[in-house]
Formats: C-alpha cells, sequence, structure tokens
C-alpha cells in the first residue's frame, strides 16, 4: 500500500470546498461569491496540477 500524499488531500479537500462554495453562493444569489469561488478553485487546483508536475519530474511520486 502506497504512503497518503496529504498535501494532495488538502487540495482536494480545498478544491471541494470552493465547489460547494459556488452552489451556496449561487443558493444566496451572490455574484460576488460566485466568482471568489471561482478563482479560488482554479488557484487551487492549478497550484496542485503544479506541486504534481515537480514532485513526479523529481522522482517523488
Amino acid at each position: 500500500m502506497k504512503q497518503i500524499k496529504w498535501i494532495f488531500l488538502a487540495f482536494a479537500i480545498l478544491s471541494a470546498a470552493c465547489m460547494m462554495g459556488i452552489g451556496i453562493s449561487i443558493a444566496e444569489s451572490s455574484a460576488t461569491g460566485v466568482f471568489l469561488c471561482i478563482v479560488g478553485l482554479i488557484a487551487i487546483m492549478g497550484y496542485g496540477f503544479k506541486t504534481k508536475k515537480k514532485m513526479r519530474e523529481n522522482g517523488e511520486l
């Protein structure tokens, strides 16, 4: 069994929280909230993919 990569678990939880935030913001009719959650989601997922690429290049994955 492989070791858990805690950083990727954190990225997944934060991304899911942003997705939930989008839904909550839509329900609250908050355009600002939707915008901020989308920006946060893109930033978190982008940083996660960047981190994964760097770890793969260094042979850590």
